[in-house]
C-alpha cells in the first residue's frame, strides 16, 4: 500500500508531501490527524531561515504577529519520540521533520521543512538534537524555496506573512 500524501495550499502556492506512515506511523499519523481536524488551516509559517528551514504548525500563528507564535502545540498534547531502526531518514532538503523543545517526547504539531541537508539534526546522529523525518516534498519544492527566500521581519518571521490556507490528506 502506498503512503498517503498531503496537498498543502499556501498563500505562495501549493506543494505535495508524501507522509511516511509505513515507517513513521506515530509522527506521520499525528500530522494526518491534525490535518484532518483542520488544525493547520489558517496558520502561518512563524520561523523561516535561509539555508536552513521553514517552520510551521504553532496554533498561536493564526495571528502571524502574535508574540506567542512558535511556542504552542496541539490540543491533544505531545507525542512519543519515534526512532525506528529501519527509518533512518536524514534531514535532507525537502524533508519534513518533527520540531520539539529539545526534551524527549516534546514533539506535537510543529514541524519544519529542511531547505538544506541538516544531517546534524538526524535522530541517529551524535549530539542532543533529535528530529525525526516523517515526510518528503514530492511536488512544489519551488514553493518551499519561495517561502525560504521571502522577506523576513523580527524573529525570522515572513513579512508579509505566509499562510497555510488548507492541508488536505489524500489516502
Amino acid at each position: 500500500m502506498a503512503n498517503p500524501t498531503a496537498t498543502c495550499e499556501t498563500s505562495l502556492g501549493t506543494f505535495t508531501v508524501e507522509l511516511f506512515t509505513d515507517k513513521m506511523p506515530v509522527t506521520a499519523g499525528n500530522f494526518i490527524k491534525l490535518a484532518k481536524d483542520g488544525f493547520y488551516d489558517g496558520l502561518h509559517f512563524h520561523r523561516v531561515i535561509d539555508n536552513f528551514m521553514c517552520q510551521f504548525g504553532c496554533p498561536h500563528s493564526k495571528d502571524p504577529m502574535s508574540p506567542m507564535a512558535g511556542t504552542g502545540g496541539p490540543p491533544h498534547g505531545t507525542i512519543e519520540d519515534e526512532h525506528p531502526e529501519d527509518a533512518k531518514f536524514s534531514n535532507e532538503p525537502g524533508t519534513l521533520s518533527m520540531a520539539n523543545t529539545g526534551r524527549p517526547n516534546s514533539g506535537g504539531s510543529q514541524f519544519f521543512i529542511n531547505t538544506v541537508h541538516n544531517h546534524y539534526l538526524d535522530w541517529f546522529s551524535p549530539g542532543p538534537s533529535k528530529h525525526p523525518v516523517f515526510g518528503k516534498i514530492t511536488d512544489g519544492m519551488d514553493v518551499i524555496t519561495s517561502i525560504e527566500k521571502c522577506p523576513k521581519g523580527a524573529g525570522d518571521r515572513p513579512n508579509p506573512p505566509v499562510q497555510m490556507i488548507k492541508v488536505t490528506i489524500n489516502e
